[in-house]
C-alpha cells in the first residue's frame, strides 16, 4: 500500500517526539516463534542484530485451539515475553491499543487476522501483519479496504522478501526479470489453502523479483511428487514456485542471472517494519500483496481442476477485487 497521509505523518512524528526514538509496540498472537524472535531483536540492545526504534511492551495472547502447533506453544512463548522481556498482557486488543503506538499481529493462524486487525485499524494504529495476512484472499482485500478507509498504514510480508540478493534483483541488478524459480518448504495445514501456511515464503520471494502482472497459474507436481506452481506474467515472463527443503532460487534477466530466495534471518524484515512504522509508508505495494494471494488461491483452484491453468483475474473478481 503506497499511500501517505499528512495526518499520519504528523501522528507518527508526534509519537516519536513523545517517546523519543522508541515506539511502544503491541503484539497480538503469542503462538509463533516470530513473537519471541522479533521481541528479542527489538528489546535486546546486546543482540548482534538489534533493531533500534521500538520496544514490545504489550501483548494479547491469542492462540487457535484447532491448530496444535498454535495451542501447544502459546503458553511457552507467553512466559518468555512476560518473564524475560516484561511484556504486559491485555485481555483485549482494544485495551492494548490504548497503551501502544503501533501493533504487530503475529498469530500463526491467518484466519483470525481480519478480526484482530479491525480494532487496531479502528484505533488508528499503524499495523504489520505477519504471514499469512489472512485466511483468504477476500479477507486480505477487506483488511486493505478498512485500512484505506481509516487512512491507517498496513502491510504484510514474509521475511524472505527482504533477503539481500532478492532485493538486489528487484532493484534491477539483472535488468528486467524474464524468468524466476524459487523454492521453500511447503508444510500444509488443512485449515488454510495449500500455499498459505508455509509455501508463502517461496511465493513471496517469487513476487519480490517478478512483481505484479501474473495472468494465469497452473498447479502440478514434479516427478518426485513435489508441489510445482507455474505462473505466466504479462509479456510472456514466467515464474515458478516449487516445494523444496531449502530457501533458494534463481532469476534470469535481460542483463544476466542471479541467485534469489535466500533466508537472511528476521532482522531485515524487522528493520523494514520499523521504517514503515515511523514513516507510514508500506514497503510492499497493496496490489502486489493482493496478487500474491490470488496466485496462491489460483493454485488451489488449478489443483481442483486437475492442473488446468486458472486466470488470476477470475480469482480476483471472485474475491471482489476491482483494483481499488
Amino acid at each position: 500500500m503506497r499511500f501517505l497521509s499528512t495526518i499520519l505523518l504528523g501522528l507518527v512524528a508526534g509519537l516519536t517526539a513523545v517517546h523519543g526514538a522508541e515506539l511502544r509496540l503491541g503484539m497480538v498472537g503469542l503462538d509463533t516463534s516470530h513473537a519471541t524472535a522479533f521481541t528479542k531483536l527489538l528489546n535486546d540492545p546486546t543482540d548482534k542484530s538489534y533493531v533500534p526504534g521500538g520496544r514490545v511492551v504489550a501483548a494479547v495472547k491469542g492462540g487457535s485451539k484447532d491448530i496444535d502447533s498454535s495451542w501447544s506453544k502459546v503458553d511457552g512463548y507467553t512466559q518468555e515475553l512476560t518473564g524475560k522481556w516484561g511484556v504486559k498482557l491485555y485481555d483485549t486488543i482494544e485495551a492494548m491499543c490504548a497503551d501502544v503506538d503501533a501493533v504487530l499481529i503475529e498469530s500463526v493462524d491467518g484466519r483470525p487476522h481480519l478480526a484482530q486487525a479491525k480494532p487496531v485499524i479502528a484505533a488508528g494504529k499503524a499495523l504489520y501483519i505477519d504471514k499469512p495476512m489472512a485466511g483468504s484472499l477476500k479477507e486480505v482485500i477487506e483488511i486493505f479496504r478498512l485500512a484505506r478507509e481509516k487512512k491507517v498504514p498496513v502491510f504484510s510480508s514474509s521475511s524472505l522478501r527482504f533477503a539481500k540478493s532478492t532485493l538486489a534483483v528487484r532493484g534491477g541488478s539483472i535488468g528486467t526479470v524474464t524468468r524466476a524459480e524459487t523454492s521453500s518448504p511447503c508444510h500444509v495445514d488443512p485449515t488454510h489453502p495449500e500455499l498459505f501456511w508455509y509455501g508463502i515464503h517461496g511465493v513471496e520471494s517469487l513476487f519480490t523479483v517478478m512483481g505484479t502482472g501474473c495472468e494465469t497459474v497452473r498447479r502440478s507436481v514434479t516427478a518426485d511428487g513435489r508441489i510445482e506452481v507455474s505462473g505466466t506474467w504479462k509479456g510472456g515472463r514466467t515464474g515458478v514456485f516449487r516445494q523444496g527443503t531449502t530457501y533458494e532460487g534463481k532469476a534470469v534477466g535481460t542483463k544476466g542471472e542471479a541467485a534469489v530466495g535466500a533466508f537472511d534471518g528476521y532482522a531485515p524484515l524487522v528493520v523494514a517494519i520499523m521504517e514503515f512504522l515511523k514513516t507510514g509508508v508500506a514497503p510492499v505495494p497493496e496490489a502486489e500483496t493482493i496478487e500474491l494471494f490470488a496466485f496462491m488461491e489460483a493454485s488451489d483452484e488449478s489443483k481442483k481442476r486437475d492442473g488446468a491453468p486458472v486466470s488470476v483475474k477470475e480469482i480476483l473478481t471472485r474475491a471482489g477485487w476491482n483494483g481499488q
